[in-house]
């Protein structure tokens, strides 16, 4: 193989760029915009960065946080503290870092937006305003918003979600997450460095609404919008019918990130993702036991086991997590009383932060704690009621 073209500049294709320029390919990066800002929290998991220790160990700005707090109506707010740190980008920083990386790698990043991917007798034509050049192999990183509609995630409106919000010139040290009547999503409070990341994600309502939700927090809770930007984006948030069918690779191309769908369809975090699939790429395409031909399907097998089936599973719980009822109350609101008063169910909770909890054995482990889960949280309540805060 003589030419790869990584479409896309962001957290999947920078990482997949660096990885084939380090083993010695002819890696060329395309990118409208390279480093940019996005509207989401840009949060890096413990799982994220202990896999790639560069995450943590580096010189860009980043905001450690070790405490959250969970909000639901009728629950009240209940204080977690990260057993493991979550690290906290701008995403303009994260992708600059990511960017310089590859470049450092050997890969050449050209400013340009791509316009066409065309197969070939040689390979493939990659088609830009200034012209066009050839490439024997592409990896689709173009994100949510992948203009080229014969490769990566073919959308359908069940499988987007919505996020917006502001970015709001103010310092706090600690995370913030509000679960609403109704909304199968959140809203979050992330502090990055120099500016807080104020939004909202969800599914099946309309981004107007969505927005409303959001100020209406932001004015009950204190939060100016004077100076605040406003952003909008859509992520990823594949329906469960739509994993078997969902189009990760091709003939000659490999899809990354965003642009694959690969985002948690609960918590909406990709940045793990993205740069896990844009590792994985990599390695099909070094590996040269794999025909060029039985790439695509390779890749889709390696995907398949390392963490798109997690992801399938999670499809599977994101209604019930968010709109569900257990216990004659609303799920989120269970698990913030359950946060407060279990130890148990803290941990877990805590092990689903860091991003060591798979959703394949989460139900086993509920199960298995749940006696001792609800012993915890009524105990806790008993002795509230009989030893109150201050009482002596």
């Amino acid at each position: 193989m003589r030419r790869v073209a990584v479409l896309g500049g962001g957290p999947a294709g920078a990482h997949a760029a660096e990885k084939l320029a380090s083993a010695g390919l002819d890696t060329l990066l395309i990118d409208e915009k390279l480093a940019w800002e996005k509207p989401c929290g840009g949060g890096i998991t413990y799982k994220a960065y202990k896999q790639y220790p560069f995450l943590i160990e580096n010189s860009t700005p980043k905001t450690v946080v070790s405490k959250t707090y969970l909000e639901a109506p009728g629950a009240g707010r209940a204080c977690m503290d990260l057993t493991q740190p979550l690290l906290i980008y701008s995403r303009f920083e994260l992708n600059k870092l990511l960017l310089g990386r590859a470049e450092a790698a050997g890969a050449r990043i050209e400013k340009a937006r791509v316009t066409e991917m065309r197969r070939t007798s040689r390979g493939w034509e990659i088609r830009t305003p200034s012209g066009s050049l050839d490439a024997d192999f592409c990896v689709v990183a173009t994100g949510a918003r992948n203009p080229l509609r014969g490769a990566g995630t073919a959308w359908t409106a069940s499988d987007t979600m919505v996020a917006l919000g502001y970015w709001v010139p103010e310092q706090r040290s600690d995370i913030d997450i509000r679960f609403l009547k109704g909304l199968e999503g959140y809203i979050w409070v992330f502090p990055r460095p120099g500016h807080l990341s104020v939004g909202i994600c969800g599914k099946g309502e309309p981004a107007a609404q969505l927005r409303l939700r959001l100020e209406t927090y932001m004015d009950e809770s204190g939060i100016s919008r004077k100076q605040a930007r406003f952003y909008a984006h859509m992520l990823p948030a594949l329906d469960k019918n739509s994993w078997t069918s969902n189009r990760v690779s091709g003939d000659g191309w490999l899809a990354a990130g965003d642009a694959a769908g690969l985002v948690d369809p609960i918590t909406g975090e990709g940045l793990y993702y993205a740069i896990r699939s844009g590792d994985l790429a990599s390695q099909i395409i070094l590996n040269e036991a794999h025909e060029p031909s039985a790439k695509p399907a390779a890749y889709r097998a390696l995907l398949d086991r390392d963490f798109s089936r997690d992801l399938y599973l999670a499809s599977l719980l994101a209604r019930h997590v968010y709109l569900g009822k257990f216990l004659f109350d609303s799920v989120p609101a269970r698990m913030v009383q359950f946060v407060r008063r279990s130890p148990r169910f803290r941990a877990l909770m805590q092990d689903l932060f860091a991003g060591t909890q798979n959703y394949a054995t989460l139900r086993d482990r509920l199960m298995r704690n749940l006696n001792g889960t609800l012993q915890e949280v009524l105990m806790s309540f008993f002795f509230r009621r009989l030893l109150p805060e201050g009482g002596g």
